[in-house]
């Protein structure tokens, strides 16, 4: 029995184990639900970084999604410049004679959503991806300067 609490779906290791990277989780005992889609959606979404870099011109997202195909992956644009990013890691086929010595990789749907500013062109996203990186690309307005008229004092 561990010491250390972990993320991934319910595992537990030994606090003498070198390897481990177990994480304690404040939220284990939090009343919601104990079952394993829980955990396994949890995990998922813990998985599916993203990086946001905002250049001059646009607004770029990468995230990692090792192993999901394209057509296993959704982006969207929702009003109030919303972009969501959503998917699913299908479970591997367990064969009965199967013996798992270690379980890390993360299973089950993800989702990942993001307010962006109102300068964002939300009709010119463009998604992408390479070698499982999702690359996401939304254009920028340019910004207007405000018309400054200089008014003359009179007196």
């Amino acid at each position: 029995m561990s010491i250390v609490p972990s993320l991934f779906s319910g595992r537990r290791s030994s606090i003498f184990d070198p390897f481990s990277l177990d994480l304690w989780d404040p939220f284990r005992d939090f009343p919601i639900s104990s079952s394993s889609d829980v955990s396994r959606e949890t995990s998922a979404l813990v998985n599916a970084r993203v990086d946001w870099k905002e250049t001059p011109e646009v607004h770029v997202f990468k995230a990692d999604l090792p192993g999901i195909k394209k057509e296993e992956v959704k982006v969207e644009v929702e009003d109030g410049n919303i972009l969501q990013i959503t998917g699913e890691r299908n479970v591997e086929k367990e064969d009965k004679n199967d013996k798992w010595h270690w379980v890390e990789r993360s299973s089950g749907k993800f989702t990942r959503r993001f307010r962006l500013p109102e300068n964002a062109k939300m009709d010119q996203v463009k998604a992408a991806m390479e070698n499982g990186v999702l690359t996401i690309t939304v254009p920028k307005e340019e910004v207007k300067k405000p018309d400054v008229k200089s008014i003359e004092i009179s007196g």
